[in-house]
């Protein structure tokens, strides 16, 4: 099968969340497999600073009011790209989707509805001469035009589907940007883009695409809920035969602690020890006492209430009280951000705060690390509990969505049938967050039990091979469907 995947971002050209890391890693896996995949980006800078190979496929004359090229690229990882190189649409700095003052770009909508446009006429096979898609996989608001744009192209089409990574950012504009978008007066009502008056991104996605996906069954579930819809889950439960959850997997060769740059001892299996010397460097390394008897935690995360870490940050008088260290790395919401440097201020040698994003050192937490807080109010899928367990370092995670998929909970009674890499809590509040920490406590004191619940963890297949499995079965089905 021929596959164009379209999205915003792509690890490693460019990275804002786990959206990327599967851009960068499911085409890769289905490749393997013998399917022809591109990816269309748009040319941020970074993205065309870092791929290789680039050539010139097609002039784009008038797209959205300047000349535009597609180009023919290669990410060092061997994902092949098209890229949308629109200066006046992607020549901008920093985050893809915000400026400088922390806000959405006012004009995304003319920045992300082009991408979309040019993804259709790409997989008719409109653009390159040389090749044309069977399957358009339309990925987040970004890309939820992109089915809208192929329903009012002449046939043969392509089949496709859209995946929701996060239903909470839905590409939502003012009703006087549809004038902007060159789409059908009638697409904008309530069976098209229209959502409370605005133009909707991601709804268009799923109205006008062959089948949707997430990126979990419990997410996929939740979101068909008046609770965890976020206005759409009546449209959602209406269309439940076409919506499946695929839970995500990691690229296993990014996240391997057998064969990792960013660590300081590989370890793995077999050869656990290394894990304790990666624990050494982390505390030394972010001015944490050295003390291998001391529990580490981390948080490896966009620092927002989504995430539950205004929980934590309450919770770190207990942490450091009970003798544990927690080191925390992400950004996001200011209050957050200073709530956790002002943890590391007043709790020297026990909490340590980074604000941004560090790949390498992401690396080095999930190395060293004893457990990993992940405390979601809500969690499509989570991609950082699936490195956790190839990492060694147990989840401590809220029993929501893809958490809930991932991460069993190590209870007596599994712990007695052989199971349990994690530990599970709900509901989300302080008090069961408290009350799940004090269970690690005591797992990280019964060290037998502790080693194994690593190793199974260590064990698990968090592959994208059983994913990328079933998305090709879902291509195949609608292409069956088509004959």
């Amino acid at each position: 099968m021929r596959i164009l995947f379209v999205a915003s971002e792509c690890f490693p050209l460019i990275k804002t969340g786990g959206l990327a890391d599967v851009i960068g890693a499911l085409p890769r896996a289905l490749a393997a497999g013998g399917d022809d995949t591109r990816v269309l980006l748009p040319a941020f800078p970074s993205v065309k600073k870092a791929a290789l190979k680039q050539k010139k496929v097609a002039e784009i004359a008038d797209l959205a009011g300047a000349k535009a090229t597609l180009i023919s690229a290669t990410a060092s990882t061997g994902v092949k790209l098209y890229l949308l190189d629109a200066p006046h649409l992607y020549d901008v700095p920093g985050n893809p989707y915000q400026g400088s003052d922390g806000k959405d770009r006012p004009d995304n909508h003319r920045r992300f509805a082009a991408l979309a446009r040019v993804s259709a006429l790409l997989a008719r096979g409109d653009l390159d001469s040389k090749w044309q898609a069977d399957i358009l996989h339309a990925h987040d608001w970004q890309a939820g035009l992109a089915s809208a744009y192929l329903s009012v192209l002449p046939a043969p089409r392509p089949k496709t589907v859209f995946t929701i990574h996060n239903l909470a950012f839905q590409g939502l504009f003012p009703k006087t940007t549809f004038s902007s978008l060159d789409l059908p007066q009638e697409m904008f009502s309530q069976n098209g883009l229209e959502y409370w008056d605005q133009v909707a991104f991601l709804k268009a996605g799923v109205v006008y695409s062959d089948h949707t996906t997430t990126v979990s069954p419990t997410y996929a579930r939740e979101i068909q809920t008046d609770g965890g819809g976020m206005g759409l889950g009546g449209l959602l439960k209406s269309r439940s035969a076409h919506i499946s959850g695929i839970t995500n997997g990691i690229d296993t060769d990014v996240w391997d602690p057998a064969n990792d740059p960013s660590l300081t001892t590989d370890f793995s299996l077999k050869s656990p020890t290394g894990k304790a010397r990666n624990k050494a460097t982390l505390q030394q390394k972010l001015g944490l006492d050295i003390d291998k008897n001391a529990p580490l935690f981390c948080v490896i995360s966009r620092l927002t209430e989504q995430k539950g870490l205004d929980l934590l940050a309450d919770a770190i008088p207990h942490i450091v009280g009970s003798g544990g260290q927690l080191a925390v790395l992400g950004t996001g919401d200011k209050d957050l951000e200073t709530a956790f440097q002002n943890a590391a201020k007043a709790h020297k040698g026990q909490v340590a705060t980074v604000i941004g994003y560090d790949e390498p050192l992401a690396h080095l937490l999930q190395a060293g690390a004893d457990a990993i807080f992940i405390p979601s109010r809500f969690e499509p899928c989570g991609l950082t509990q699936l490195c956790a367990l190839r990492y060694g370092t147990i989840p401590i995670v809220a029993r929501v969505g893809g958490l809930a998929d991932t991460i069993v909970d190590a209870n007596d009674a599994a712990l007695q049938a052989g199971a349990g890499n994690g530990i599970q809590f709900s509901p989300v509040t302080f008090d069961t967050l408290i009350a799940a920490t004090d269970r690690f406590l005591v797992l990280f004191d019964d060290k037998r039990t502790l080693n194994a619940v690593r190793k199974r963890g260590m064990k698990q297949d968090v592959s994208w091979q059983q994913p990328a499995a079933k998305y090709r079965q879902i291509y195949l089905s609608l292409l069956s469907d088509a004959t």
